[in-house]
């Protein structure tokens, strides 16, 4: 509709419902009419609409049709209008949380339109009725300093959060993010009975939890504190939501602190194994699922895991001391023993697929680099170590070569030097026990296969003049030695080395290894 048109349209339907706009936007047709002139009208208009509406809100988010009204308002309104807009609806969240329609605006008001300050204030509310009435009680402390203050003010609070959170549980609100907040606040502070009753209300809805950062903390605090009977329980409630909740940002901690913390691994393998199975070679080479995995393989590496996380992650484990007996180090190879014979299959069916993919190269690293069954993955490491080998043999000028990955030249350098390299110190640390495999082993095997003379004369030269594959050459000189029949095979190419761009930094290293 041409833009005079739909101008000339708002500003009739503007002059026939102003006056009477609060009796039409509770009607379900005439509502959609207002909600169209919300959508295209001018600011100065929309504020106009917004003050007609004024100590209508409350009946607004509790009608079928106006909630959608108040949504639009919130999602096209001014910063002054949403602001009016929270401020009346101050103090009755709590009664709206327990409405089927209400809930729905304050997780929208609360998810998309609140500033982190007017959150606060939200969350607040749930607190109990001194909050709701004084919007700035306590503004600048936390719920655990409140508490900390008096044990009635703690059990009041405790009982009033744990009355909103039941009630929007059993309104099938449990997904909601206001409500995971609100958790986050209760788990703060409830104690003895109530984290009983708690895990009890939640056990077999955590699925709901985890695709929210407030959930996400809720549902790994509940697993850490759960009792042995009642882990069973969550774990048999996320059975079905399992390939959802690794692939998720957060719901893939969620799982990590179930392998962290649940001391019946035979439990944790059969709720798990068979979901996962079918797209382990999708989760291992995904940003966000393959975290839980590292970790079975390499522990609370700092590679992978951030300062914050590894906070977040320490504070569960204190949390589970109570519940949690068996070894960390002997849970985790318990289940790591059920998963690695699928690492391998899946990157040895689909090499290059793995590779391409700088997630997957770092995740078959990994693999590759952990000892811990070494009789059990012998025969798969050397199918996987050739694999590697093969999936980096042609051209190396076409785009889809392994070698224009990031992680791929160093997935080969690792493997060439037999460890990684330990910037602290200046040396590589070498993996023990897999001195047959990678290493000397590996270089041998890398530079026969990739320049031996009788299959590619010109290969060494095509390596040496991309730069990444003169970084690699540089790795076997310093795993095979400048004067093994390598090293010696490259001194030949001394002046093609010099006559590199300076660009070409592999190169340039080179020149200086070689001396030239």
């Amino acid at each position: 509709m041409p833009k005079e048109v739909r101008d000339k349209l708002c500003d009739e339907i503007w002059s026939l419902c102003e006056g009477v706009i609060g009796d039409l936007v509770l009607k379900h047709d005439a509502s959609r009419v207002v909600q169209t002139l919300v959508k295209y009208c001018s600011k100065e208009r929309r504020d106009a609409i917004c003050l007609a509406l004024k100590s209508n809100y409350y009946n607004l988010a509790t009608s079928a049709y106006g909630k959608y009204l108040l949504i639009k308002l919130l999602h096209y309104g001014s910063k002054e209008s949403r602001e009016l807009i929270l401020s009346e609806l101050h103090g009755k969240l709590r009664k709206l949380m327990r409405h089927r329609e209400g809930a729905y605006v304050v997780e929208d008001m609360y998810v998309l339109y609140a500033t982190a300050k007017q959150k606060q204030q939200m969350i607040k509310e749930f607190w109990g009725s001194e909050y709701a009435f004084f919007r700035n009680a306590d503004n600048e402390k936390t719920i655990v300093d409140v508490c900390n203050e008096s044990t009635e003010k703690r059990k009041l609070i405790a009982s009033n959060l744990q009355g909103t959170i039941k009630a929007s549980v059993e309104k099938g609100s449990t997904g909601f993010q206001i409500l995971h907040a609100a958790m986050g606040e209760y788990i703060q502070i409830f104690e003895g009975q109530e984290v009983r009753d708690f895990i009890e209300m939640l056990q077999d809805q955590v699925a709901e939890l985890v695709h929210t950062p407030e959930g996400c903390d809720v549902a790994c605090t509940i697993i850490a504190k759960a009792t042995a009977k009642e882990r069973k329980a969550i774990l048999r409630g996320l059975k079905e939501h399992a390939l959802t909740l690794v692939k998720n940002e957060y719901g893939q901690l969620v799982l990590q602190v179930i392998f962290m913390t649940v001391d019946d691994t035979v439990l944790v393998n059969k709720t798990f194994s068979h979901e996962f199975k079918e797209d382990i070679n999708l989760i291992i080479a995904n940003k966000f699922s393959r975290r839980p995995f590292i970790y079975l393989l390499n522990g609370l590496d700092k590679s992978y895991f951030s300062p914050l996380v590894l906070k977040d992650i320490h504070k569960y484990m204190e949390a589970s001391k109570e519940t949690s007996k068996k070894d960390q180090d002997v849970r985790r190879k318990e289940i790591l023993k059920n998963y690695i014979p699928l690492f391998y299959d899946a990157i040895n069916n689909d090499p290059y697929t793995i590779l391409a993919e700088n997630m997957g190269a770092q995740f078959a690293l990994e693999l590759l680099l952990n000892n811990d069954f070494p009789e059990l993955v012998e025969e798969p490491r050397k199918k996987l170590l050739s694999s590697i080998i093969d999936a980096i043999k042609g051209d190396l000028e076409k785009e889809d070569h392994l070698l224009s990955n990031r992680f791929t030249p160093r997935l080969l350098k690792t493997l060439i030097q037999g460890g990684k390299w330990n910037n602290k110190e200046k040396k590589v640390v070498k993996v023990e026990g897999l001195e047959e495999f990678i290493g000397v082993p590996f270089a041998k095997q890398v530079a026969e296969e990739l320049f031996d003379d009788g299959e590619d004369k010109d290969a060494l030269k095509v390596w040496i003049s991309n730069n990444q594959g003169a970084f690699v050459i540089v790795s076997l000189l310093d795993s095979l030695g400048k004067d093994s029949n390598f090293g010696k095979k490259v001194k030949k190419s001394g002046k093609f080395i010099k006559k590199q761009e300076e660009s070409n930094k592999g190169a340039h290293l080179l020149t200086k290894v070689l001396s030239l």
